[in-house]
């Protein structure tokens, strides 16, 4: 079969990979096309356009780029009609695959979308999309399931991948339980600051200058796969602060505590047994019409699948 798979942002990247992974075992014969990361790549998937070029966050921010963003969704819908994919995956990211799970479904193409936007959180009114559009939703959180029962749509609840990835990451990396000759003997604490540019652009200054308050510690910077060194150099130029890309897993482990970029990394950390604070900061004008749309307590992913503030945020 031909699958194409969309993400745009890297824990989507992360989650298509290992779904690739295993298709590959269901179905030898089958063929992949994204939109996605290094990850999917890997896996021998085509990548039509890297998740650094795609991730927009926030109402300004996505309005600054509407230009890029139409683009990038005309170039899709060119590129799926010209493929002919016998269905397509959706990873999250709504903005954008709502959009071309209509388009699809105007095509007779199967549409499956693989965790689910939060719509249960803000815009709940895009259910009624998902049930026009989407064949079959796969859910990762428990409570999503009952989410769409109250709109008469069934989901189908497979569990949270991430359990899976650390699994596998754990097994690569047994034999190696430190990090490079960087770490003395101080507690460590990790910053994870997001894994788009806007992301790390606002919160990576945020946590170099809590780093000046902290007494007797020593930090890591945990570097997204999808970001280049050169990006964050500009931020580190007056702090000795390690950057280290691709052991996020081995950093998050071996702190004493993490200050970490509202998102997936949250959920990862606390998996991972971290204490953590979870951080976020948005646009002003982004942060005021997410106060008036946004119907949960709490922003990170922890808090929310335990309905209370387990981290602080």
């Amino acid at each position: 079969m031909k699958y194409y798979i969309i993400s745009g942002e890297a824990s989507g990247d992360l989650h298509g990979a290992n779904l690739i992974a295993q298709l590959k075992i269901k179905d030898p014969d089958s063929v992949f096309r994204c939109w996605g990361g290094d990850r999917m790549a890997a896996q021998g998937a085509y990548l039509v356009k890297h998740i650094r070029d795609l991730a927009f966050m926030g109402f300004v921010e996505v309005a600054l780029n509407l230009k890029t963003v139409l683009g990038n969704i005309k170039l899709c819908k060119n590129d799926i009609l010209q493929w002919k994919p016998d269905v397509l995956i959706l990873i999250d990211y709504p903005g954008f695959n709502l959009r071309i799970a209509k388009f699809a479904k105007q095509n007779n193409i199967k549409v499956v979308y693989y965790i689910s936007p939060q719509i249960w959180a803000w815009k709940q009114s895009r259910v009624h999309q998902i049930k026009k559009n989407v064949d079959k939703m796969l859910t990762i959180l428990p409570f999503e399931n009952d989410f769409y029962k109250r709109f008469n749509y069934s989901a189908h609840f497979v569990g949270h991948p991430l359990l899976d990835a650390i699994y596998n990451e754990s097994l690569i990396r047994q034999e190696n339980s430190s990090l490079p000759g960087i770490l003395n003997n101080k507690p460590l604490i990790a910053l994870l600051p997001g894994s788009r540019k806007q992301e790390v652009k606002r919160m990576l200054p945020q946590m170099l200058k809590a780093t000046k308050k902290i007494k007797g510690a020593q930090f890591v910077i945990a570097g997204a796969p999808s970001l280049h060194e050169s990006f964050y150099q500009k931020f580190l130029k007056d702090y000795n602060i390690p950057l280290i890309f691709n052991q996020t897993y081995q950093i998050i482990k071996l702190s004493k505590a993490a200050m970490v970029t509202s998102g997936t990394a949250t959920l990862e950390t606390a998996l991972l047994k971290t204490p953590e604070v979870v951080c976020y900061k948005a646009a002003p004008l982004s942060y005021l019409i997410a106060r008036r749309l946004v119907k949960v307590p709490f922003i990170s992913l922890v808090n929310l699948i335990m309905d209370n503030e387990i981290v602080k945020e």
